[in-house]
């Protein structure tokens, strides 16, 4: 069976799984989602037209340093997830898709759009903030204290090839520390070639776990979750999990680029090890909005979790780690 084939397969079983449950529940709201990791971006027109093929990475593409770059994802499949073309279509898509799939999200990114989408549903969607290049530590402050902003995040000094310890961080780690403000660190992959064909700070060694703790043992009212579960570091993070009894993780991002088989056995590690009460959904969703579908069928489908266990990294998890109100959401 060719890779096109294969492909459109998985994602057949993936779509067709997840859209019965939605046709049974047509009568009742889906219950409730929480994706703890949406980016709001200006879409490029430039870029608009990159189509995805989910699991792009099944395959890592051969190359060399004097050939041409391969390409950072991949559209070897017959029906690839389609990319908005416009800002418009992207906020129409999402709210859409947060009341049709009953989602909460938790957005970084661009502050004008995270404003209107806000605006449209703001029941639906959670700001976050990061620190922008030269935001200073009372200007991040303020930010935070004018009440729009609910979360610290997607902070990733992976990219600059620095730890989450370093103490040029530490400020902005110990405002969130005081106001209460839950922080979301990126931590392990970046996809395929990030460090020599697009982003020549990031440095894979700067995405292991373990680099957390000493910001963790200057901040022990710090509430964070580890963005992307510091794959592929699975055993790094779950000593991390095991030391440090507030560290959540996300699945996103690798939800739904990397083989699902690979996807499934980290996740499986993560709730053998016990840690099922601290994993939560996440997509890392860009400019796809149909990877909400993607991503939401993957864990619907994945036999290994109970009806409980799939709730709680749902949305349980999150509600206890973002200290939201559940009747909120009935």
């Amino acid at each position: 069976m060719n890779r096109k084939i294969t492909t459109l397969f998985l994602m057949g079983a993936i779509t067709f799984g997840f859209q019965n449950q939605m046709l049974a529940q047509t009568e009742s709201k889906m219950p409730p989602i929480i994706d703890v990791h949406v980016h709001a971006m200006k879409v490029n027109p430039g870029f608009a037209a990159g189509d995805l093929c989910p699991w792009f990475l099944t395959s890592m593409p051969g190359s060399g340093p004097n050939q041409p770059a391969p390409s950072f994802i991949n559209t070897d499949c017959v029906d690839p997830l389609k990319a908005a073309k416009s800002d418009q279509e992207m906020q129409d898509a999402i709210i859409d898709a947060t009341k049709r799939l009953n989602v909460t999200m938790v957005v970084s990114g661009d502050a004008e759009i995270i404003h209107k989408w806000h605006k449209e549903a703001p029941d639906r969607i959670i700001p976050s903030i990061g620190v922008a290049p030269g935001m200073t530590v009372e200007a991040f402050r303020d930010s935070l204290s004018g009440g729009f902003y609910k979360v610290m995040g997607e902070i990733a000094p992976q990219y600059q090839g620095m730890s989450p310890s370093d103490m040029s961080l530490d400020e902005y780690f110990g405002v969130a520390e005081e106001l209460g403000i839950p922080v979301g660190i990126h931590m392990g992959t970046g996809g395929n070639g990030m460090a020599n064909i697009t982003s020549p700070n990031y440095r894979a060694s700067m995405g292991n776990p373990f680099l957390l703790e000493d910001m963790l043992a200057r901040h022990p009212k710090l509430k964070i979750w580890v963005m992307h579960a510091g794959y592929p570091m699975i055993d790094e993070m779950i000593a991390l999990m095991g030391a440090n009894a507030y560290v959540y993780v996300d699945l996103a991002g690798l939800i739904w680029s990397y083989p699902q088989d690979e996807i499934h056995d980290y996740l499986k590690r993560l709730v053998q090890a016990g840690f099922g009460k601290r994993i939560m959904y996440g997509t890392d969703l860009m400019i796809w909005p149909k990877l909400l579908e993607t991503s939401i069928g993957l864990i619907q489908n994945a036999t290994y979790l109970s009806h409980d266990q799939k709730r709680d990294i749902f949305f349980n998890n999150a509600v206890r780690f973002f200290n939201l109100n559940e009747e909120d959401f009935k």
